[in-house]
């Protein structure tokens, strides 16, 4: 049974060597990110949304973020050459499967456009594992004018919402969220989101922190059975 879950982001600039002068600025969620993935127990799974998905990706698999501007090598497990083509959120799971010392059993990326009611079942088929749940999604892109997104003043109130539904292990609440206003804002996490709130309960939230700090937010947060 999976036990605890950990919602994180998956940008690139949670990696030092990426955002060398932006560090500091984005210092505190790449903290909160790497302490809450590193509350999970082992192995973890991971699922994420791409728009490769459906895909599985599995140990031993070693990946570079040369593609986002420097060459930091990072790995699943495994040696073996670099392959450029691994996914950003296969990337990111590797890099904080290395900071937190844990074994990933694997990552499962699901389509953007996936059906909340696809979810769902997906979520009830992970249940059984006997794993920590690792959920990386991002919010909205469109936070302001530093924002890579034209702003859109829907994406406060989004972003607030989701905060809200995590914080209190809203299961109904982040199934209701609407796929289109998501994609709308460009917050791809939703469907990452919905396939942990498919996983059936109860669930408390342990905590959860939001950032936005170029203009994207991004949601972290610890679920743990009561």
């Amino acid at each position: 049974m999976i036990t605890r879950a950990a919602v994180v982001p998956h940008p690139p600039l949670l990696v030092p060597e990426l955002v060398a002068g932006a560090a500091a600025e984005t210092a505190p969620v790449r903290a909160a990110t790497v302490a809450a993935a590193g509350k999970l127990p082992g192995p973890w799974v991971a699922v994420a949304v791409d728009v490769g998905g459906p895909a599985t990706f599995v140990p031993p698999l070693t990946g570079t973020f040369l593609g986002y501007g420097v060459d930091v090598p990072v790995t699943l497990g495994g040696d073996g050459r670099p392959d450029p083509r691994i996914p950003l959120p296969v990337l990111i799971t590797a890099w904080l499967r290395e900071r937190c010392a844990v074994e990933v059993s694997r990552v499962e990326l699901v389509p953007p456009d996936l059906a909340p009611a696809d979810c769902v079942e997906f979520g009830r088929e992970l249940a059984g594992q006997d794993c920590g749940l690792l959920v990386l999604g991002d919010g909205s892109t469109r936070h302001g004018p530093r924002s890579p997104g034209a702003n859109d003043d829907r994406s406060g109130p989004f972003d607030e919402h989701v905060h809200a539904l995590l914080a209190a292990a809203d299961t109904a609440g982040l199934l209701a969220l609407d796929p289109g206003l998501a994609r709308e804002l460009g917050a791809q996490g939703r469907a990452a989101w919905q396939v942990l709130a498919g996983v059936p309960g109860p669930w408390r939230c342990a905590s959860a922190e939001f950032f936005a700090p170029f203009g994207v937010g991004y949601h972290v947060a610890v679920w743990e059975r009561p």
